[in-house]
């Protein structure tokens, strides 16, 4: 079996998400390339075989630089065919999961996305996938000859192997069709951890009661070394920037660790976190619906409780 893995890039550096599908990848067994595409340190590139690759293609052209889908798609189409690869596997984002449809459609491969197991291949080829935001789960068998997988985040653990990668120089000839589309802007995410890399996510909502309150949020963070979130209303009022804003509308996560500040947890906003490994939750109200869903639940003042809770964290680590 040949495995094909799609890493995503960002400023010179691969992220977290797609080590995860290199080590899903590895986990499977076979032979597992890698194929990244746009600027891309070298020695970034040659460390992916510490986590399963045994091959990394890289794809430099200027042109790939902006994330452009049918651009992606083509590539990582004669990647499958340079390679012979039966399986392609990327990590589930705004921009691997549109490239991973259209790479199944152009090859006649089977598709599954939200993938969060290794396949059972006792009989036949059988994936697990999570749907209905996480409430449920389905069973999925790929039965073409080819096939995409979208693993979710947090499906497989990033673990370190005793292997090396070597880094080929991966040219195509791109058609002008293939940039039909064009970006003439982007607004990039900021903070020290972004949300879709993070694993522990701080979030407020309106339980802080305005935008100057959030200082003792943003200290327990920086403390977790975490991101920082907040609720759909917190960022419609601009008390924080729209990237930040957590749920169904905005950025699903599925952290290590969620803590949800001052947030009564509206189904909207469960949809994007329920897939953490744990959640905590603060709230002066007992009755909040977050703490239905939550694994550890404190019921105090946001305004007491988070100072102390950031002071005794700092103690721990001193």
């Amino acid at each position: 079996m040949s495995t094909l893995v799609f890493v995503e890039v960002s400023e010179g550096k691969v992220r977290k998400s797609s080590l995860e599908a290199i080590c899903y990848a590895h986990a499977m067994g076979g032979s597992v390339t890698v194929i990244a595409l746009g600027s891309a340190d070298a020695s970034e590139l040659a460390a992916l075989g510490k986590y399963g690759a045994q091959k990394v293609l890289h794809a430099a052209d200027s042109k790939l630089e902006k994330g452009i889908i049918q651009a992606y798609s083509a590539v990582l189409t004669k990647a499958m065919q340079d390679e012979n690869a039966d399986i392609l596997v990327l990590a589930n984002s705004s921009l691997g999961t549109p490239v991973a449809a259209k790479v199944a459609v152009k090859i006649g491969a089977s598709f599954a996305s939200n993938v969060i197991e290794l396949p059972n291949t006792s009989a036949g080829f059988v994936v697990k996938r999570s749907i209905y935001t996480g409430k449920a789960f389905s069973l999925v068998e790929l039965k073409n000859p080819k096939k995409v997988i979208v693993i979710k985040k947090n499906a497989a653990e990033v673990k370190e192997v005793v292997g090396t990668a070597q880094v080929v120089n991966f040219s195509v000839s791109l058609a002008d069709s293939d940039f039909n589309t064009t970006i003439l802007s982007s607004e990039k995410a900021t903070g020290d951890v972004l949300l879709p890399e993070a694993e522990i996510v701080v979030s407020g909502g309106r339980g802080l009661k305005g935008p100057e309150h959030w200082g003792i949020l943003e200290e327990l963070a920086k403390t977790l070394h975490a991101a920082t979130g907040c609720s759909k209303p917190v960022s419609d009022m601009g008390w924080r920037p729209h990237h930040e804003h957590v749920g169904q509308t905005g950025v699903k996560v599925a952290p290590q660790l969620y803590i949800a500040i001052g947030i009564s947890g509206a189904i909207q906003h469960l949809a994007g976190v329920n897939s953490s490994k744990c959640i905590v939750v603060i709230n002066k109200d007992a009755d909040a619906p977050f703490f239905k869903a939550a694994d550890y639940g404190i019921v105090g003042d946001a305004f007491d409780i988070v100072p102390k809770l950031t002071a005794a964290i700092k103690a721990a680590n001193a």
